[in-house]
């Protein structure tokens, strides 16, 4: 790419927003951190997709999960990342670059509802979704068989973008490789009038995993994973500029654009609330 937007004092800033499309509740401490209590309640999850968008350049971070996962991993699916998009007067048949954190269901399904899209992915992610540690039902679990199948076939149209470790994909945005979560996790930092955002993902699913470093369950690397925290730590120009995966209180601490947005899209451009 070489939309490369600059400005006398540096980039020109993204606008950087977190779309919430589904949900899951009644969970256990110990279904989002390891170690954590069988018998203590844990935080709901909030499924999020992300867009930065600065004049013409539109990047959507991940792709969601549709009806049909859904169902059958019992999430409330609010709305599809695709219809979500058009409140930001974003048309998903029109958006050109799809960065895709990591392959599991609930970040790259739905491929098909962005037609036009280039989809930037790590190395390691697509090696590791389609080869022998699928093998291990804990590791292919959280993936959809049906959406890798369906990335393949991307690849194959060439219109997936392979990516090995850090990358900047245009002035003010990266992509860098953690790993830990899965093979090929990946963080998006993006340059902001607030200063540099760090667009987590699953490297930490919610504050009180990277704030008490302590793990989600769901992992291929404890290693890698913790080492993760210091990563986006010192990608980010602080803890407030650090955006979890699925973690409910990124509705609670930024603002809605609008008031049409709320409970739907947050602005993570402006400084949050304190924790």
């Amino acid at each position: 790419m070489n939309n490369h937007a600059t400005s006398s004092h540096g980039p020109v800033p993204f606008e950087l927003y977190a779309i919430r499309y589904a949900n899951h509740s009644n969970r256990k401490s110990s279904d989002n951190i390891i170690g954590g209590d069988l018998h203590e309640e844990g935080s709901d999850l909030d499924y999020f997709v992300w867009v930065a968008r600065r004049a013409e350049e539109v990047f959507l971070v991940d792709t969601g999960f549709g009806k049909d996962a859904a169902a059958q991993r019992g999430r409330t699916l609010l709305r599809t990342p695709a219809e979500a998009v058009k409140l930001l007067g974003i048309d998903a048949a029109e958006i050109r670059h799809v960065i895709l954190t990591h392959l599991h269901y609930d970040h790259a399904g739905t491929l098909s509802d962005f037609p036009r899209a280039q989809f930037h992915v790590q190395d390691s992610e697509a090696a590791f979704a389609t080869g022998r540690c699928m093998c291990h039902e804990f590791l292919r679990a959280p993936y959809d068989v049906e959406d890798v199948v369906s990335f393949v076939r991307h690849v194959y149209a060439d219109r997936v973008k392979f990516h090995d470790s850090d990358v900047e994909l245009a002035d003010g945005l990266s992509l860098h490789r953690v790993g830990g979560h899965t093979a090929g996790m990946q963080m998006v930092r993006v340059w902001t009038k607030r200063g540099w955002v760090v667009l987590a993902s699953d490297a930490s699913h919610l504050y009180a995993n990277f704030l008490s470093c302590k793990a989600f369950p769901a992992v291929y690397h404890l290693g890698e994973l913790l080492e993760g925290y210091g990563v986006m730590e010192r990608l980010a120009d602080s803890e407030d500029h650090i955006i979890p995966g699925h973690d409910p209180l990124v509705m609670r601490l930024y603002p809605a654009p609008s008031s049409d947005m709320e409970g739907v899209i947050v602005s993570l451009d402006v400084e949050p609330e304190k924790l």
